[in-house]
């Protein structure tokens, strides 16, 4: 009988990378077991939440004495489809697509630079830190070729809709949008947005207010 798949809230898988993280860490510092208290002081959040986000994941702990970190990392990859690579393409061979095929994070945590694409035929055929860059119009055989998992739009924000729809079209279904502008995806496309600008006007707004608080 096939496995129920677990609804598992929006806000919670949001916060799992964050807990891997941390239990990376504690493997590295080879601890063998942690407390909610400790992996929310470690992920900043708190206890009640943890265990609660981890019960989604079937991992309740020991009282008294904890959760084992190896195999509650392991579960955490597993429910993060982590257990194996995520060949990525990006679209977008300028400045921020070559930043971010030349991070060496991505590769690190299973999510390789398979592709760098571009609409301009002069930059096609040229090597970005070591990825070739393709022509758009490839795209469609490259995620074949390449079991491309993942695309990333690093374009201006007049071509991003554009290079969503050829993303679709291609067969990719998750999609990080790194252009300043809302996307429009179907249905079963999962579509998540990086808006550095946004995030410094956020932080610009706290400064604004803390200067002005009164001294």
């Amino acid at each position: 009988m096939a496995e129920r798949p677990r609804h598992i809230p929006e806000a919670t898988v949001a916060r799992l990378p964050v807990y891997l993280r941390s239990l990376a860490e504690l493997v590295d510092e080879k601890i063998g077991t942690v407390s909610s208290e400790r992996l929310a002081e470690m992920a900043g959040v708190n206890a009640a939440k943890v265990r609660k986000d981890l019960s989604y994941l079937g991992s309740y702990g020991t009282r008294g004495v904890g959760y084992d970190v190896e195999y509650l990392l392991f579960q955490m990859s597993r429910e993060l489809g982590l257990t194996h690579d995520w060949p990525v393409a990006i679209v977008g061979a300028g400045n921020l697509g070559s930043a971010l095929a030349n991070y060496g994070g991505f590769t690190q945590r299973g999510f390789p630079v398979a592709a760098l694409v571009d609409s301009d035929r002069g930059k096609v055929g040229k090597h970005v830190h070591g990825v070739t860059v393709h022509h758009l119009d490839d795209l469609t055989e490259l995620v074949d070729e390449l079991g491309v998992g993942i695309g990333v739009i690093a374009t201006p924000a007049a071509a991003a809709q554009e290079v969503a729809d050829r993303l679709v079209e291609a067969g990719i279904t998750s999609i990080l949008n790194f252009a300043p502008v809302v996307l429009t995806v179907p249905e079963g496309v999962s579509l998540r947005k990086v808006d550095l600008a946004l995030e410094l006007q956020i932080l610009s707004f706290y400064q604004e207010h803390r200067d002005l608080r009164p001294g």
